[in-house]
This record gives C-alpha cells, structure tokens and sequence, in this order.
C-alpha cells in the first residue's frame, strides 16, 4: 500500500470513529432522557403534594394572628420550598450535558442527590428504601455520567419488584483493592444463570418495556458497562432467581479535595 493510500485509509478511519464517538453521546443523552421520562409522574406527583404544602401554610398562616401559628406556617412553607428546589437542581444537573469532564467527587454525596430524584417513584411502586452511606471515598468522575448509572440501575430494580420489595444502596471504601463501592441490591425475580453473562451485551434484554414504555431496549446496562469501564472502573452483577439482584460499581479511590477535607474539618 502507497503512503496515499494509506493516509487516505487512516483519514476514513479516522472519519468513523469520530462518528462512533458521536453516535454513542446521541445514544447517552437518549438513554439519560428515557430515565427522566422514567421518574415524570413520580416527580410530578411530589411537586403537587409540595404545593399543597405551601398552599396549605400559607392560608393557615394569613387566618391566625398567633406568632408560633405563623412561624410553624413559615417554617413549613420553607422546607418545602427547599424540598422542590432539591429536586429541580437535581434534574437540571442530571439532565445537562456535562461532557467528559470528571473531578474528585465524594461517591456518597453522588449517590444522595440521586436518591433525592427518586425517592417518590419508589414509594408509589412499595419498594422500600435502606441506604448504608457512612463511608465516604472518592472517585474521579464525570458526576453527570455516573448518575445516569446508578438511575438505571435502580428503574431497574424497581421493575425487577413488580409488588414491592426492598431496594438496599451501600457505598464503602474498599482498602483492600483501594476502590470506592456503590452496590444497588433488589429482592426482585432475579435473573437466570444462562442469561447473566449476556446482560451487558448490546440489544440483549431479560424484560419488555413496562406501561410507561420505559426499559426492554437491552442498551442501558451496556451503556452503564461503557461508561463505568471508561471511568477505570469495573461493574459486577450477582444474581439468583427468586432473590434478587445486585450490581457493584467499583472506582479506584482518590484523595479528597482540600476544600472538602476543610468542610469535612
């Protein structure tokens, strides 16, 4: 091959992987989307309650001229005030495109503004909620990227518990391998033997898309998979049926930033 063959078949090289490059942030923010679709009803659900709230207080606060009345009127009104702005600040993070950029970021905060995007939708499915967040390692990551993880991983096993079940998140520091942990276990259908070593291939799916239309696709754990390798992490699944399942994400840990170890102090 001449050298301008040659460079004309590293240009189309070239060419594709920029294209596959721009495929696979389509197919992300597709992916990230379809979550938030996932969680609408639940969050619209909590902003009317929230509103209630306010609406509420506040006429309890305009009839009584008691100053305890109205302070515990105000009182309320702000948490719930703060409540919603949680909640919008969360989805608006969640939803931006935030690129590949990645920094120090404790797993554990990471994981709590998650769980604020989904704390209703779970309740309205009767699937509790048991966190184990003592620990706090972190990771060099893109926060935006790995949220979109752990909310697959839990619309997951959320459809896993049909009637309800347990959802049980933990995050700790692994000394031993010097990795920070994020685990999401269901008590779900569990998945089949033959199929668990097939869950992070391309298009392959163990379920259909529920009422919503959401899931079925076979995309979001290979996505996940991607994205979590791209990190230097890796991603890890147990499973029996009957059981449940449970999906490990595992980040090399790096130090703290000095601005968090000041807060910290």
């Amino acid at each position: 091959m001449d050298a301008e063959a040659s460079a004309d078949l590293q240009a189309k090289i070239n060419q594709l992987e920029q294209q596959n490059a721009e495929l696979t942030e389509q197919l992300m923010q597709a992916q990230k989307m379809s979550s938030v679709g996932a969680l609408a009803s639940s969050i619209t659900h909590e902003f009317n309650n929230i509103l209630t709230t306010v609406i509420n207080y506040a006429k309890m606060g305009l009839r009584h001229k008691d100053l305890k009345i109205r302070d515990k009127s105000f009182d309320k009104i702000l948490s719930a005030g703060q409540r919603a702005s949680k909640i919008t600040t969360g989805m608006l993070s969640y939803a931006r495109n935030q690129g590949d950029r990645r920094e120090a970021i404790c797993l554990t905060d990471l994981v709590k503004n998650v769980l604020v995007l989904i704390e209703k939708d779970l309740q309205m499915h009767r699937v509790s909620l048991v966190t184990k967040l003592e620990d706090q390692p972190h990771a060099a990551v893109n926060a935006g990227q790995i949220q979109q993880v752990l909310l697959n991983l839990i619309v997951n096993a959320r459809q896993a518990m049909e009637g309800g079940g347990q959802l049980t998140i933990s995050v700790i520091t692994n000394a031993e391998t010097e990795t920070g942990e994020i685990s999401v276990a269901d008590t779900g259908a569990g998945i089949p033997a033959e199929k668990l070593h097939k869950i992070f291939e391309p298009f392959f799916s163990t379920k259909t898309a529920d009422k919503q239309g959401q899931g079925g696709t076979g995309l979001g754990l290979s996505l996940c998979r991607q994205i979590i390798e791209a990190h230097q992490g890796r991603i890890r699944v147990e499973s029996a049926v009957g059981k449940g399942t449970k999906f490990t994400l595992k980040f090399p840990l790096v130090d703290a930033p000095a601005i968090a170890l000041t807060r910290a102090g």
